[in-house]
């Protein structure tokens, strides 16, 4: 009785070993972009940032009555016991820390948009052991990604015959800021939670009992009602548009660069 044997690629044809690589560009090229891209972002962001930590942190005993009093009594406060030299505390440790994890989230998002281009019908083992590990981050991830795309393809679909090289610019500002605003105040609460659990017994700031996203919000609701869980909306997206914006022109741009060396050592070979 004959016997047959059947290989990996008969069932999984469409799996390449290697990253796939699109638009031109090779794999480490879009970790170098997302690199500079988050560098770029982070640093420039940085003030609003430290000002949307502190707001977060701070006991609701400490809460004036309105969103933007609390905005100019934050930086108040730091201005005159720190200093300017407040607003960047801890910048270095951020700056070396924005580089390599924005390696990682560009390049992987590039990775799975080219398996999806490659219409690829099962699912990659990079997916399958992600577990617990991004679930903070998962949601703000998921809608900042789909609302760039969004908000790209729909700009670019406006007059795509007469957009040039600084229409592109300004396409790409414009989708990733909507993509930083929305994802920002949709995720408000659970950045409250993870500050909250963060800042726990420091400073004065309220000490859990539990770790649980549930305990904690729960706690939160009760001591402050709903609106603590969007404390700190405000500067969480006066940091997220305008960061997104820098962040994806810098990773257009970017991209465009290598896409030109690229041509460039083409024509030459």
């Amino acid at each position: 009785m004959a016997t047959t044997t059947t290989t990996t690629t008969e069932f999984f044809p469409e799996i390449s070993v290697s990253p796939p690589s699109h638009d031109g560009l090779e794999f480490w090229q879009f970790m170098v972009a997302g690199s500079i891209a988050g560098s770029v972002e982070h640093m420039a962001m940085f003030p609003i940032d430290t000002l949307k930590t502190r707001m977060q942190a701070i006991g609701s005993s400490s809460l004036p009555s309105s969103a933007a009093l609390t905005l100019r009594q934050s930086l108040g406060s730091i201005l005159k016991l720190e200093g300017a030299a407040g607003l960047y505390r801890g910048i270095a440790a951020m700056g070396l820390g924005a580089g390599p994890s924005h390696a990682v989230y560009f390049s992987v998002y590039e990775l799975f948009k080219g398996f999806s281009r490659r219409r690829t019908r099962t699912t990659p083992p990079l997916t399958r052991r992600l577990g617990t590990t991004v679930v903070m981050n998962a949601p703000f991830t998921a809608v900042h990604f789909a609302t760039y795309e969004a908000a790209k393809k729909g700009l670019m679909e406006v007059s795509p015959e007469r957009v040039g090289e600084d229409e592109t610019l300004v396409v790409h500002a414009t989708a990733g800021a909507a993509a930083g605003a929305l994802a920002s105040a949709l995720t408000t609460p659970l950045d409250v939670v993870k500050t909250q659990l963060q800042c726990q017994g420091v400073c004065g700031c309220d000490r859990f009992s539990s770790c649980s996203i549930q305990d904690v919000i729960q706690t939160i609701v009760k001591k402050d009602g709903y609106g603590g869980l969007m404390r700190g909306w405000i500067p969480r997206m006066l940091f997220h548009a305008p960061a997104a914006a820098i962040c994806w022109s810098t990773y257009e741009a970017a991209k465009t660069f290598f896409q030109e060396i690229n041509g460039s050592d083409n024509s030459i070979d």
